[in-house]
């Protein structure tokens, strides 16, 4: 025992009735048993000393009680729930009793218990007093019970106490973090005690809001600004993407010599993720280690988001690394570095390496890892976070976590799957519909893509720009010219968007690839913005379709003059000659190439075979299974060669003999990755790959007659499109 028996020095019947102004109770305030709780450390701890309480008679007193309850429901070693249970033992708990519980589960994961213990003691004949509200009405702004909140209004009214400056200002704190700025402006003009609190607590209601002009309007009156003012008006321009005002507004803070805190570097290191400015990030690390913050783990979380999201990966990697225990926020801030930055590889081993450890990942995590899954085309993991998402959170689940699971299938490429998410949400958001319409039009379904946008208008759904290059992007992969121009016109005359270049180059691209390089042209100098390199690439692509040198030298001189050190737009112009069996060009090309030390792109195509992904590049012999897979090249060509099909050589780019140019097309990365799905998979199973630049001629050809002879659906996912083969065709009916 830690503690020795006393002999009952109180008895039940003489104590238990007694009020608190009793002089007797003086005495328990000095009793030996009751000092002991200023010493607890724990629940463990405190029931011995509970106990003790039992066996000397203290437990018959409601002063002795209340001290129980107070620890269990408040102390941070405690426990509510026993704290409940001791309650529960009251048969008359008196206002402090009450009101210490109703502050207990103010303070836990579940206010809303809170409000129901205020109306028990209305109720049991309890009047609540000055101390009641003020944690009642923070429990009502927690749950953002507004309608519960006006009623304890009414009350407090009713009982005469407007007038507390506590109760008073959680008033104003109530109504504005339950988004009632107006009944918050209401009380605060009162005036009952208008003091910094109140201010900043109506202030901070509307900064985080977005009413910052108000806000910054009231931050201008207050008689005296602490860190917490400073802090909401930060907070609030950094939560309404005004990332520049916010640093600016610190540096305000800086110059009238006010002590910044936690709270402010977290916002101020926020801001400077979203805007790149390092040198001011590098700052705040300073001040954190100069005031020995640096294991604090909000801030480091903090700094991990800041370093990464201004390009400084490896920095990011390495505070992330150090820290020993890291919580669901340091992962999520990690990975979502990683996606930020395009390193998408490397966020996907990051989220991997965080199930191993046991942390659960939540909605954050998925929206920043979806986007990788999509652009590596990893659809296993795809469809094991919409298995869990579905199990953990199927109460939960947000349109945007669903619209990212769309673009996620569509990419790819399971347009069906994404067609079902997009069914099954019972509340969809623009961008749902934005997703799925861009969905259909990669993947070659332009009419579906074009009847689903007449859907979303008819159930009300205003389009926005994204809409438009979505439905201009099935027009464009469909070849609908007449369609095309007639929905850039509505755009702009019916629902007044401006167009962007997306647009321009939607139309550009529809054009030129339709052969109409006189519209294009036209289209090209009544822009009224200058175009891109991606718009002057685009109408070169249609050049190189259609075989247009003139046209495409002058193009490529426009694009080189923008894009002086992109290896694209040579490479185009030298495929432009080499169809032309210009060689002498492509030589000029290539040496100029060489003399500026550009590098073609080379090109890299992936397949996700058992959830691991695999990848080729040309005449690639890496891989493990290199020569299982060469073996089902010659297969393949073999088998092609007896269905008829001719290499088309046109557009190798070395003057080499016939032979030779047939072995490099062989050689594809496309044609590694499917030989390698062809041995890896069970026969009947569909094949996915992904590439990196468009799809040759070629390896389109023979991909469509492998389908037929391998009896296989093999979908492609290009540079700008989807190809589904099947049966010896393409969902692109040879339109890219």
């Amino acid at each position: 025992m830690l503690f020795s028996l006393q002999s009952p020095l109180i008895s039940s019947s003489s104590l238990h009735l007694l009020p608190f102004s009793d002089p007797a109770y003086k005495l328990l305030r000095f009793h030996p048993s009751l000092s002991l709780l200023s010493s607890c450390r724990g629940m463990e701890n405190f029931k011995q000393i509970h106990s003790q309480f039992i066996k000397t008679g203290l437990h018959n007193t409601q002063y002795a009680l209340s001290k129980l309850i107070e620890f269990c429901a408040i102390s941070p070693t405690g426990d509510l729930s026993y704290a409940v249970s001791v309650f529960s033992c009251i048969d008359e708990p008196n206002q402090f009793v009450w009101n210490t519980i109703i502050r207990g589960h103010c303070l836990s994961s579940t206010p809303i218990h809170a409000i129901a213990f205020y109306v028990s003691m209305l109720l049991a004949g309890t009047e609540p007093n000055s101390y009641t509200f003020p944690f009642l009405l923070k429990a009502c702004a927690k749950v953002q019970a507004t309608h519960e909140g006006k009623q304890v209004h009414a009350h407090v009214v009713k009982l005469g106490l407007e007038t507390d400056a506590f109760v008073h200002t959680s008033l104003i704190n109530m109504y504005a973090q339950s988004g009632e700025l107006a009944d918050a402006r209401l009380v605060f003009d009162k005036g009952f005690s208008r003091n910094a609190v109140s201010f900043t607590a109506l202030l901070t209601g509307y900064a985080s809001a977005g009413y910052l002009d108000n806000a910054r309007q009231l931050f201008d009156e207050i008689p005296v600004r602490d860190v917490v003012s400073w802090n909401a008006m930060i907070a609030g321009y950094a939560q309404s993407g005004r990332y520049k005002e916010a640093l600016d507004f610190f540096q305000e803070m800086l110059r009238a010599n006010a002590q910044p805190n936690e709270s402010t570097m977290v916002s101020v290191l926020s801001a400077c993720a979203q805007l790149g400015s390092l040198e001011l990030g590098i700052k705040v690390q300073s001040w954190i280690k100069d005031h020995g913050l640096g294991s604090n783990l909000r801030l480091v979380n903090a700094l991990i988001d800041m370093y990464s999201k201004c390009g400084e990966l490896e920095t990011a990697r390495g505070l992330f690394d150090r820290v020993s225990q890291r919580d669901q926020i340091s992962w999520n801030v990690m990975i979502g570095g990683y996606t930020h930055m395009s390193h998408y590889k490397e966020a996907l081993d990051l989220f991997r390496k965080m199930l191993q450890s046991n942390e659960k990942p939540n909605e954050v995590t998925f929206l920043s890892i979806l986007p990788a899954c999509a652009y590596l085309g990893t659809l296993d993991l795809g469809k094991w976070i919409h298995a869990y998402t579905d199990k953990n959170f199927s109460n939960s689940v947000d349109t945007s976590l669903s619209t990212s699971l769309i673009d996620m299938y569509a990419k790819c490429g399971s347009i069906q799957a994404a067609k079902q998410v997009f069914d099954s949400m019972k509340s969809k958001s623009l961008s749902s519909w934005n997703a799925m319409i861009s969905g259909l039009a990669m993947h070659g379904y332009a009419d579906m893509a074009l009847q689903l946008f007449s859907r979303m208008v008819e159930e009300g759904f205003k389009p926005d720009d994204i809409t438009f290059v979505g439905v201009l992007s099935a027009c464009s992969h469909a070849g609908l010219v007449e369609l095309g121009h007639k929905y850039f016109d509505t755009m702009i005359k019916e629902y007044k968007i401006s167009p962007k270049l997306q647009h321009y180059g939607c139309m550009i691209d529809l054009l030129g690839r339709a052969g109409l390089f006189d519209e294009a042209e036209a289209l090209m100098k009544n822009m009224e913005i200058e175009p891109d390199g991606a718009i002057w690439g685009s109408l070169l692509g249609a050049c190189r379709v259609h075989g247009n040198v003139e046209l495409g030298e002058l193009v490529a001189e426009h694009l080189f003059k923008l894009e002086l050190e992109n290896p694209g737009g040579y490479v185009l112009l030298s495929n432009i000659y080499a169809k032309a069996g210009k060689w002498e060009e492509v030589a000029r090309i290539r040496t100029r190439l060489n003399d500026r030390g550009m590098k073609k792109v080379p090109g890299c195509s992936s397949i996700e075979v058992d959830s691991v992904l695999h990848e080729f590049l040309v005449g690639d012999k890496s891989h493990q299974h290199c020569k299982e897979i060469y073996k089902m090249l010659d297969e393949i060509d073999e088998l092609l060669e007896l269905a008829g099909h001719v290499p088309d050589t046109s557009e190798v780019l070395y003057d080499i003999d016939e032979e030779w140019k047939e072995g490099v097309l062989s050689y594809h990365s496309e044609k590694l990755a499917i030989a390698y799905g062809l041995i890896s998979t069970k026969p009947g199973t569909t094949i996915r790959i992904v590439k990196n630049l468009r799809i040759c001629g070629n390896c389109h050809s023979a991909t469509k007659l492998i389908s037929k002879i391998f009896n296989r659906e093999i979908i492609a996912r290009d540079r700008s499109r989807f190809h589904h083969f099947r049966n010896g065709s393409c969902s692109c009916k040879d339109y890219w």
